[in-house]
């Protein structure tokens, strides 16, 4: 079982950038963060405030500032803290290979993921984190529960997910989990079901395969004016409809191995820069290398990422000869 805080370490690092924030816009359903990398969402918190210390203050800040705010418990402060570190990740989106989730016939554009999945859900215990605009349609389709922070009347409160996703065959866990700290433990319940996290608010991350996530289901952004436009005018599920369209990345299969060794390569390129830099700068100065909490953060990446890719190409092995040895049996 990973410590509740691993998953939080693992963002700060890769949020830990000195980029200006460009601008952030709080929407009642998304929130935005803008930088030079790109775009990042996170869901607003749906409960209003008049009483932010912060606003007017944001922009120009290191995204790196903001992105720590992701640990707060305040909602808003944690929720500018998620999407700013969706910024920092936006040139971090998987390579062209992951499967583009298109809208289907059966449900809205918001629930492609669910209808991209609907083959394999027949009949299966499914178990939904998060009551998503139009999802009753999927009840038609399996077995299925809703958790929900603020139930309805179909729904299952918070202290269900104890009782209802270790008994599941499928959990699609909202990325929302992760802003409001309940993701390390829904996702330690749904390790014996597949998982898919998915929304908006997902990062990009292979190394969430370590947490027990099976697939991730993010999004890429189309049009960021469109979706800043959708944004500050209030929009939810419009944001579906242009500005941004699911990706599906299926960690363990061959394809995110390739990811891995992409990231493997790209970090340590970063982390030979920065030694070199850290050399010339000792060479001429004694004061303290600007850049070195940077490099400590790409050593720990690249840790992090060799253990990843050494745990899946492992099992892919594994996976292999077993494989192997029932068709020789067969035969």
């Amino acid at each position: 079982m990973s410590h509740p805080r691993a998953v939080y370490e693992i963002l700060a690092d890769y949020a830990a950038r000195p980029d200006p924030v460009r601008e952030v816009v709080i929407g009642p359903v998304w929130t935005l963060c803008r930088t030079d990398q790109g775009v990042g969402l996170a869901m607003s918190p749906q409960v209003p405030t008049r009483t932010l210390n912060w606003p007017g203050t944001l922009c120009g800040r290191p995204v790196a500032e903001l992105a720590a705010w992701l640990t707060a418990w305040e909602p808003y402060q944690a929720t500018v803290g998620m999407a700013a570190t969706n910024a920092a990740l936006a040139d971090l989106a998987p390579p062209p290979e992951f499967t583009r989730v298109a809208p289907g016939p059966l449900l809205p554009p918001n629930l492609s993921v669910f209808e991209h999945f609907l083959p394999a859900l027949a009949d299966q215990r499914v178990v939904v984190v998060g009551r998503y605009p139009g999802l009753a349609r999927l009840a038609e389709h399996c077995r299925l529960s809703v958790l929900e922070r603020h139930p309805g009347a179909d729904d299952f409160p918070d202290p269900a997910c104890e009782f209802l996703l270790p008994e599941a065959d499928w959990v699609f866990l909202t990325g929302s989990s992760l802003t409001n700290k309940t993701f390390p433990r829904l996702a330690e319940l749904s390790r014996a079901a597949r998982t898919v996290l998915m929304g908006p608010t997902v990062p990009w991350l292979p190394e969430l395969i370590d947490f027990g996530i099976d697939a991730l289901a993010g999004i890429e952004v189309i049009d960021p004016e469109a979706l800043r436009r959708t944004v500050a005018e209030g929009g939810g599920v419009r944001i579906f409809e242009g500005p941004v369209g699911y990706r599906l990345a299926e960690l363990g299969d061959a394809h995110c191995l390739a990811w891995l060794k992409q990231r493997i390569a790209e970090v340590f390129a970063e982390k030979e820069k920065l030694s070199a830099s850290m050399d010339q700068w000792y060479r001429e100065r004694a004061d303290r290398f600007p850049e070195f909490d940077r490099l400590e953060s790409a050593h720990r990446r690249l840790s992090r990422l060799d253990t990843t890719y050494k745990k899946l190409w492992d099992a892919r092995r594994q996976s292999s000869r077993v494989s192997k040895k029932n068709r020789e049996m067969a035969v």
